[in-house]
């Protein structure tokens, strides 16, 4: 609610703004999907599919599920609508989650994010990186770091899958519950898992047992983010939570976020997602960011106004010419609003307080004079503007 919702409102929209700079167009996928969607694509070894998503069956008896990201619905539209070529797909909206709320997580949350499908190129990978950065940064986190590894091709995988077991399985005793079950189904979750950082702390790296072909490609990455001079860290231990990723991993994390997550965003590379979905094979690259994190990372930081004026009627008889006034102001693009009954200036006054408008226009018998009178709420200056020269005014 109001006056929460304003940074909201701020952040969303400047996503959505630099999302079209960037030639990503808006796709709406469905709230709920099938079940098998998400078993399929985010892997049913995962936490995500084993004990946090909301599902139940329909009247038809068919499985369905809330859900709980947003790329592979985004994949499977894609590929329901032929599946051919170079997409760039931008989408905004809520996610579910059965977890243990706390600071930065809500079992309904709200996610931006990106999908560049189709395209194998490492630029592809940088551009989506290099957005998320200045999303950010425009949003008012300066502190902003990309963390960012690569977990390899099907080829990489395989190969290092086999050294990391064989490193894992000679520690199975001190390794958490999860952590031994993920060694039979997922043996790259345990480099993430949070209740086995010492065990894991030597372990190979993904990074260190790439093939030609993904040491190229993350080459390729690094050396696009230098010359754009978007600053990274090497994060050798970071896999992502869903199995679906491949080859360039990243996160963005800043130290003004304080919540026990430190991960305000992340994503990565699906070059296999749409096989999975029982598509061709068909190259991808996104990330997915959360704005109740971004919220909570910008703390107590002063916001924009809300409204550029706020029009209070000094009488009964000023109440029509201050609704005129409006209506000019609106059809000029200001940000304006007052009172649609006639009340005192006081209760007007206050009503402007709760707008947050940056400037009050009283409307007085001067009107019919040409004039008005422009009051800043910062500095409490008052200033006398002709009619015809007052949205000039009130726009510098």
């Amino acid at each position: 609610m109001p006056p929460a919702s304003r940074r909201w409102r701020r952040v969303l929209r400047l996503f959505d703004d630099l999302a079209e700079r960037y030639g990503y167009e808006l796709i709406m996928t469905p709230v709920f999907e099938a079940t098998e969607l998400f078993s399929r694509a985010v892997g049913e070894s995962t936490d995500v599919v084993q004990k946090q998503m909301y599902t139940w069956d329909d009247k038809a008896g068919r499985s369905m599920t809330l859900r709980p990201e947003a790329t592979a619905p985004v994949v499977r539209a894609y590929l329901n609508a032929g599946g051919r070529g170079v997409a760039k797909y931008a989408y905004s909206g809520p996610m579910f989650r059965y977890e243990q709320p706390q600071a930065g997580r809500r079992r309904q949350f709200w996610q931006i994010g990106v999908e560049y499908v189709g395209e194998d190129s490492p630029t592809a990978d940088v551009e989506v990186i290099e957005l998320g950065y200045h999303f950010y940064v425009a949003a008012g986190i300066s502190d902003i770091s990309v963390q960012l590894n690569s977990i390899g091709d099907a080829e990489s995988r395989a190969a290092y899958r086999e050294i990391l077991v064989e490193y894992l399985e000679a520690r199975r005793d001190r390794l958490s519950e999860d952590s031994q079950r993920r060694l039979s189904t997922n043996p790259l979750r345990v480099l993430d898992s949070k209740a086995d950082v010492a065990e894991v702390a030597d372990a190979p790296s993904p990074v260190d047992h790439l093939s030609a072909a993904s040491a190229a490609h993350f080459e390729g990455v690094t050396d696009g983010l230098t010359q754009r001079g978007i600053p990274f860290v090497a994060a050798p231990r970071l896999v992502r939570g869903l199995d679906y990723y491949t080859r360039t991993v990243f996160e963005y994390t800043a130290a003004s976020y304080g919540a026990a997550q430190d991960s305000l965003g992340g994503g990565g590379r699906y070059d296999g997602l749409a096989q999975q979905l029982g598509g061709s094979e068909v190259p991808g690259v996104g990330f997915s960011l959360g704005i109740d994190r971004v919220v909570l990372a910008l703390g107590n930081a002063a916001e924009p106004a809300a409204l550029d004026v706020f029009v209070v009627a000094a009488n009964k008889e000023d109440h029509p010419n201050a609704q005129s006034l409006l209506a000019l102001l609106r059809a000029n693009e200001m940000r304006a609003d007052g009172l649609a009954r006639v009340a005192s200036v006081k209760a007007q006054l206050k009503a402007a307080d709760r707008s947050g408008a940056a400037q009050v226009v009283t409307v007085d018998d001067t009107y019919e004079d040409g004039t008005v009178t422009v009051r800043s709420i910062a500095d409490r200056k008052e200033d006398v503007v002709e009619i015809d020269k007052v949205v000039a005014w009130l726009s510098k």
